[in-house]
């Protein structure tokens, strides 16, 4: 059976399928604290963070384009903004109540759970995810997403040699 529609589901081989990728890097200063870190990364820190949001399609738009840049920035650049200059948090840690009755919205709680680059990457996904997805129904918009887009991944840079990536891979269910 020759299956030429790369995202129907098939019991055949993969096979090479043909993608265009973008990527928009949007820059925020973000600190965190590892209150189970055995290390100094258990004190409150931060990182120039870069987030690379990466996009694609099997196909390129009437104007030869996965989709334009503006999309991205407009669709989640406002969350991404939260994160700036805030403080990321496990809510267990025993000083969550007391910094976050201090700073307010600045200090972003993660609930029992590490606020780890990696863990950012995985919640950074999926509100982009639901971002572009809220963008893309609009109808007030100058620029158009296609339901073919696709997020791909979300990479965090938490220094300038080391990243955190999350993805989610398609299956053949």
């Amino acid at each position: 059976m020759d299956n030429d529609d790369c995202s129907q589901p098939s019991t055949e081989p993969l096979k090479p399928c043909p993608m265009f990728r973008i990527c928009k890097i949007l820059e925020i200063e973000n600190g965190h604290m590892l209150a189970h870190h055995p290390d100094a990364c258990r004190f409150p820190h931060g990182h120039s963070r870069k987030v690379e949001i990466t996009l694609e399609a099997e196909e390129l738009d009437a104007h030869g384009m996965v989709c334009d840049f503006k999309i991205v920035k407009d669709a989640v650049g406002a969350f991404l903004d939260t994160f700036d200059h805030a403080l990321c948090m496990n809510t267990d840690d025993s000083m969550f109540p007391t910094l976050k009755a201090a700073f307010g919205d600045r200090v972003i709680p993660f609930e029992k759970t590490e606020p780890t680059t990696e863990v950012l990457a995985k919640t950074f996904f999926e509100t982009i995810a639901k971002g572009l997805d809220d963008y893309a129904s609009r109808q007030d918009t100058r620029y158009r997403l296609r339901s073919a887009v696709r997020l791909a991944s979300v990479r965090v840079w938490e220094t300038s040699s080391s990243w955190a990536e999350y993805s989610q891979q398609l299956s053949r269910q």
